[in-house]
């Protein structure tokens, strides 16, 4: 096997931190600084045991005394200076890091949204972030001390008595001989471990607290929750078999720290042996003091191994956001012809999926045509629209609109052509206005107005305390479903891209409201590219045409009245459709 490149992970916190990288080297080199300064009051402390052992008089005691206190003031405004250094460094090299994900995100394709998810890539932004700074912050320090304090402590330790000083290092040895085993390859591969079960957890906890509702009206429990209880298990069963492999090298690692004042009291038998003086107690002495140096070395050395595994953990799932790749744009800064749409034999498979979303589909729409797509759940209706606005890249095949692939149009001219309303509407921390605006960032307010007046919001703007203006999510100001899919439509009709697709969007319209969104939508499709996604067959009965999507393929197509014609997927559908509308209670 060839030997596996080492991960540099202080080169990418340097790369990170720009012209802020000699910080970090300064706030070492002071950390070390004040390890050593750190140390030297011990000798001072020896002299004053030797001072009080021998008989001599108050005064050099208290000068060795005051040295001492000096030099670890001096220690401590030193080390404040390191922290001082690092900090300004770990908010930069966090500002940076945030700055960098989030230039690489807006990048991505959209689709990459819907097969990782938000919440996954937002722990990773957050989470990422904030352990690097932290390392950076606090851990640097303390790692470059644990790195300068043990050659100090050996020193300390052999230069007064070396005969005590070997017996006090032997449970030292065997207890790092046990904590370097804890800390192999097998431990990052661990660490790994442990941030994808935290992650697992945090993913399914959210789904599970979003379905509570349901848990609690129909009296189940966890268990109703196969995936996050078998997630809590497995998390649980991981954590017991790795309790298990590391107890005896951490009982080893505990005990030994902990065991040097008993190997003290070995050491003082053996120098004692000829007989008792005051240089022999004057050791002793002194070494009950220094040795749980040792213990807090040792300890130091355990924790900063640890902070810096998480830290290249963390390090590398944020490579793993920028490690993906942008969807390519072809050299050619092309404007589509028209408004017309074809499809070209495209397939797509979704990543890690069994089989392909989309098989083999070719579709011609001519512009300003109303097309439908219609088909059972997990058709592939939505995954063609969204190839359509190239969310992703197709497997195989071509899209073109206005006869140009959708490859050689750059992605803001493509976003120009097409206006989009899907049944997962989303709106941000902004006021209503801000939030519609994103459609044409220099809309006027009057025309922002008139476009929540097409979309049939003017309802809702009444009911907000400060109107268009009022910030959603700000002191309990929350919109419904159905209140914040007509947003996103006021947002497609302030827009006013030729190219027009809904999803489902009227999915939570109440029905008062619904014939007038239709009318809406009836007004803002003149002229333009339709395509509805509908599961509610009675609102594409009009569509110039309608494609039936079954199991990625599109099997039938023409107007409602050839579809009922010919007693496929469609007719048997659109029949189930009317025996559900027509239902009544106690019918």
């Amino acid at each position: 096997m060839g030997k596996t490149e080492k991960y540099d992970h202080m080169k990418l916190i340097r790369q990170y931190a720009g012209g802020h990288k000699h910080l970090i080297t300064l706030g070492r080199c002071l950390a070390a600084i004040s390890a050593v300064l750190t140390l030297i009051p011990y000798y001072e402390l020896w002299k004053i045991i030797k001072c009080a052992v021998g008989g001599k008089d108050i005064e050099s005691i208290k000068v060795y005394a005051w040295s001492a206190v000096g030099l670890i003031i001096g220690a401590l405004l030193v080390y404040i200076m390191a922290l001082l250094c690092t900090h300004i460094a770990a908010f930069r090299v966090q500002a940076n890091m945030r700055s960098s994900l989030m230039r690489r995100i807006i990048t991505l394709p959209l689709g990459v949204f819907d097969e990782d998810g938000t919440g996954k890539i937002r722990r990773i932004v957050n989470d990422s972030t904030a352990a690097t700074e932290t390392f950076i912050a606090h851990n640097l320090c303390d790692k470059t001390v644990a790195a300068i304090t043990p050659v100090g402590i050996l020193v300390l330790v052999f230069a007064f008595n070396w005969k005590i000083g070997l017996i006090c290092m032997i449970p030292a040895l065997i207890g790092f001989a046990c904590m370097m085993s804890m800390m192999g390859k097998g431990m990052r591969e661990k660490m790994k471990e442990y941030q994808d079960a935290l992650e697992t957890m945090s993913s399914e906890a959210t789904e599970y607290v979003r379905g509570v509702p349901v848990v609690k009206t129909f009296g189940q429990t966890v268990h109703s929750f196969k995936r996050f209880k078998n997630c809590i298990d497995n998390f649980g069963k991981w954590t017991t078999q790795y309790t298990l492999m590391l107890r005896f090298p951490m009982m080893g690692f505990m005990t030994c720290i902990n065991a040097v004042f008993a190997f003290i009291v070995i050491a003082a038998f053996v120098v004692t042996k000829g007989g008792v003086n005051n240089a022999a107690i004057l050791d002793i002495m002194y070494y009950i003091i220094v040795t749980p140096l040792v213990t807090i070395a040792l300890t130091k050395i355990a924790y900063s191994g640890e902070a810096e595994m998480t830290l290249i953990d963390a390090l590398k799932r944020a490579d793993k956001i920028l490690e993906i790749k942008p969807l390519e744009e072809g050299n050619q800064n092309s404007v589509p012809s028209d408004h017309g749409i074809e499809l070209k034999n495209v397939t797509y498979r979704y990543k890690d999926a069994l089989r392909d979303a989309v098989n083999d589909v070719s579709i011609s729409i001519k512009p300003g045509e109303h097309v439908a797509f219609v088909g059972p759940s997990g058709s592939g209706k939505t995954t063609l629209a969204e190839l359509m606005v190239r969310f992703f890249d197709v497997t195989s095949g071509e899209i073109l609109i206005g006869g140009t692939n959708v490859r050689n149009i750059p992605q803001n001219e493509l976003m120009k052509q097409v206006s989009f309303v899907f049944q997962d509407s989303r709106l941000i921390k902004k006021s209503i206005f801000e939030n519609v605006r994103m459609a044409k960032p220099n809309a006027s307010e009057a025309e922002v107005l008139e476009a929540l007046k097409k979309a049939q919001c003017m309802d809702i703007i009444e009911k907000l305390p400060e109107g268009i203006h009022t910030v959603i999510g700000e002191k309990g100001t929350y919109l419904s479903g159905g209140e914040q899919q007509r947003i996103t439509i006021a947002r497609a009709v302030l827009k006013d891209a030729p190219i027009l697709i809904l999803d489902e969007a009227t999915a939570f319209a109440d029905p008062d409201n619904e014939c007038k969104v239709q009318a809406a939508f009836e007004e803002l499709s003149k002229g333009k590219t339709l395509i509805m996604i509908a599961h509610r067959l009675s609102t594409v009965m009009n569509a110039d045409r309608i494609y039936v999507m079954e199991d990625g393929k599109c099997t039938e197509s023409g107007n409602h009245e050839e579809l009922m014609s010919r007693n496929g997927l469609y007719r048997r559908m659109f029949d189930e459709y009317s025996r559900s509308v027509e239902w009544k209670v106690g019918a």
